[in-house]
């Protein structure tokens, strides 16, 4: 998400003064590529682009096009297929094998999608933009034209016709609750990048040891926000946490469900290095809705902890037990303080996009989830 923070970040400054720039995003794909629906790579009229679609395979031809966009005011849908004999593609040092689709959108165009952008991490909650890319009649419905539908069911803007904003937000829905994007075809022979928009991962860190330096770094690099807790209202400052998003002092452990941000999209670390507070810490955790609870330490800890819980008439469901995760992280083999967080963040990716975490290289099929039927690049 930091990525996305920074094209926000860039559209926000460059329409604060008045400066031309296009907005390049990958709605569609085939085949191997190197980004995924919603990559962004941000043209400004002067300087570099700032974001990555390709890895640099396309970036050049993309600043182009984009460059064409901001001329003639007009969103353009462009396509490049590079799904050619492997001798001509990487003869051409290419670094993928696949088809992709970008929508460019001029300046007004790129502040709408930064509105939104801004919602989901203002709000931390997902949020669904629906854009036209293609229309069969383009003076009914435009490309470039698009509402936004949140998860409450509130819609905000139209595509220019009633029938096909109802379809959208239909779509909108469904894919809210599905927590993905795809292209979908609604009526009128409107094609529609039906794009979900979401919040930063909350990482909840419990315990403000030593140790949870390292994890507030590596979480807050990659985008995600880190909420330390504690009940040392000391330990809690931004001089010792620079990368933290929040901190959360409690009177005691036994307080974190009722004070700590705790939703689905939440996931939790307890790193004390105390059992009873690492016991007092789980007790809270398991009455919130986190999907996710790391226990620092070896496996014979988390069971006893789990049995103490067992004897206090605490039953747990087989959902409770598939949601805890000791020891944390992957095994990587990891030694020290700056290692386990690595493990620790790697485990919660794979997590998060029900993978594994094994080897790339014994993955029987592709490296990304294909997308469905009628949604890929064309």
């Amino acid at each position: 998400m930091s990525e996305i923070a920074d094209v926000l970040t860039a559209i926000e400054s460059l329409s604060a003064k008045g400066e031309r720039m296009a907005l390049a995003t990958i709605v569609a794909v085939r085949g191997s590529t190197y980004r995924r629906p919603g990559a962004r790579l941000l043209v400004p009229e002067e300087g570099a682009p700032i974001g990555n679609i390709s890895g640099g395979c396309l970036e050049g031809d993309v600043t182009d096009m984009a460059r064409l966009v901001m001329r003639e005011g007009t969103a353009r849908l462009a396509g490049w297929d590079l799904t050619a004999d492997d001798d001509a593609v990487w003869g051409l040092g290419l670094g993928c094998n696949g088809a992709i689709e970008v929508f460019i959108e001029p300046a007004e165009r790129a502040a709408e999608v930064a509105g939104a952008l801004r919602v989901a991490l203002d709000e931390e909650r997902p949020i669904c933009l629906v854009t036209v890319i293609e229309s069969e009649a383009p003076g009914l419905v435009a490309p470039g034209a698009r509402l936004v539908v949140r998860p409450e069911g509130h819609v905000e803007g139209s595509l220019g016709h009633a029938d096909v904003d109802a379809e959208a937000t239909i779509a909108a829905r469904e894919l809210l609750a599905a927590e993905r994007s795809e292209i979908r075809i609604l009526v009128h022979g409107v094609r529609a990048f039906v794009e979900i928009l979401e919040p930063p991962l909350r990482l909840l860190i419990c315990g403000a040891g030593h140790d949870s330096i390292p994890l507030v770094a590596s979480a807050s690099a990659i985008g995600w926000r880190p909420v330390v807790v504690d009940d040392r209202p000391a330990f809690l400052t931004h001089d010792r946490y620079p990368g933290a998003h929040a901190f959360v002092a409690l009177a005691g452990p036994e307080d974190v469900a009722a004070e700590a941000p705790a939703d689905p999209r939440t996931f939790a670390v307890v790193m004390t290095h105390n059992y009873l507070r690492d016991r007092d810490y789980l007790r809270g955790l398991l009455k919130t809705d986190v999907g996710y609870i790391a226990m620092l330490g070896p496996a014979a800890r988390t069971q006893r902890l789990l049995m103490d819980l067992d004897e206090e008439g605490i039953a747990l469901s087989d959902e409770d037990r598939a949601r805890i995760h000791g020891p944390a992280g992957l095994d990587l083999g990891a030694e020290g303080p700056e290692e386990i967080a690595q493990a620790i963040v790697a485990q919660i990716v794979a997590v998060r996009h029900g993978r594994s975490g094994g080897h790339l290289r014994e993955r029987p099929g592709p490296i990304h989830d294909r997308p469905r039927p009628g949604t890929e690049a064309r």
